[in-house]
């Protein structure tokens, strides 16, 4: 049974719909990411559990109970801001030790909770400091200290890494998800950045225009996209666009132009539905055209083409390559480049090509 369930809800701004007939569930213990592009809705979705927002139409449940009008102060959620939100006029205890106090407790038993909950987060000993002499790293540990210190029912990040440079950010996924696992708790994050869901999540919302575009465990989602919009979000940017079926020398060929591709098709595709096949970059071969040893024309899953643009990416090159089905990225790794204008073979591996629905 679900912890959290969004049902048909609907969420606007002005009689301008963000959320239409949306629904999500979570399960106790999962770490769920939204993940899209600016004004996708995840922001909302987020605000709307918090109670920051109100739905026009739907309802919200938390273990069972109707959440949907409930004020912000009789829900125990936890909420770790973008900006951190600390208080500067006080200390880091002080900071942690909020909330707590809000709830009347005894501070006795305020001081057993803080300083366990600081070195939960590794910030035993920074108890007199106060945020400005603090890290970007150290302040984002104060606030996630400050959310979880009240034992919250569910813990709401909001794009929590954003400030924090790369090497950082690295770092404090790691130590999210390591006080999530370790604490067995509920969450909802939400970013833009697919690398940082992808590596903390349990579950991953692809969200576009207010609606799910895919839900699913990171590596499901990212070995198989079910819709153009994820495919390219995640990293697809090589597309052929099918038409019909035809047999092929070795079984059902889908056809692009003149050419035939061998495909896989996943669990609960049909080849009575239209795809496109979807490919990344480093997934795509290279063939010289001399080495090639047979007419590219008659080849199955390549293409003949011509190197545009050669770019140099560290560990590997990077190639525009202009085919008759139009232009198509290529990373490979080889120890000299392939020039501008040298005839190549774009080869399409089978297992490699990614059926998305249209």
């Amino acid at each position: 049974m679900a912890l959290l369930n969004l049902e048909q809800v609907s969420v606007a701004y002005d009689n301008h719909l963000i959320l239409e007939n949306f629904d999500l569930e979570l399960a106790e213990g999962k770490l769920l990411s939204l993940l899209g592009p600016s004004g996708c809705g995840k922001t909302t979705t987020l605000r709307l559990i918090a109670g920051f927002l109100e739905a026009k139409d739907g309802k919200f449940l938390f273990n069972g109970r109707d959440y949907t009008r409930l004020p912000v102060s009789k829900r125990n959620f936890g909420f770790v801001f973008q900006n951190y939100a600390l208080f500067p006029h006080l200390s880091v205890y002080d900071n942690v030790a909020f909330g707590l106090r809000l709830r009347k407790l005894k501070e006795a038993e305020v001081k057993t909770k803080v300083l366990r909950m600081l070195e939960i987060v590794n910030l035993n000993g920074f108890e007199k400091r106060f945020p400005q002499e603090l890290s970007g790293g150290q302040r984002q540990r104060v606030a996630i200290a400050r959310a979880l210190v009240i034992e919250p029912d569910l813990l709401l990040f909001d794009e929590p890494l954003s400030n924090l440079d790369a090497n950082l950010r690295v770092t404090m996924r790691v130590e999210i998800r390591r006080l999530q696992q370790e604490l067995g708790m509920t969450a909802v994050y939400v970013s833009h950045d697919q690398e940082e869901c992808f590596s903390i999540s349990d579950s991953v919302a692809i969200m576009n225009a207010g609606r799910i575009e895919q839900l699913g465990a990171p590596s499901d989602i990212y070995q198989y996209p079910k819709t153009e919009y994820v495919a390219r979000f995640i990293g697809f940017n090589n597309f052929l666009d099918f038409g019909d079926t035809r047999q092929g020398v070795q079984g059902l060929e889908w056809t692009a132009g003149e050419y035939g591709f061998a495909a896989l098709l996943q669990p609960g595709q049909s080849t009575a539905d239209r795809y496109k096949g979807a490919i990344r970059p480093d997934d795509l071969q290279l063939v010289a055209a001399e080495q090639a040893g047979q007419s590219l024309t008659a080849s199955v899953n390549t293409l003949p083409g011509t190197i545009k643009v050669s770019t140099y990416l560290g560990r590997s090159y990077q190639y525009e390559v202009e085919t008759p089905l139009g232009m198509f990225t290529v990373n490979q790794e080889m120890d000299a480049p392939l020039a501008p204008g040298m005839q190549v073979g774009v080869h399409f591996p089978a297992d490699k090509i990614v059926m998305v629905k249209l």
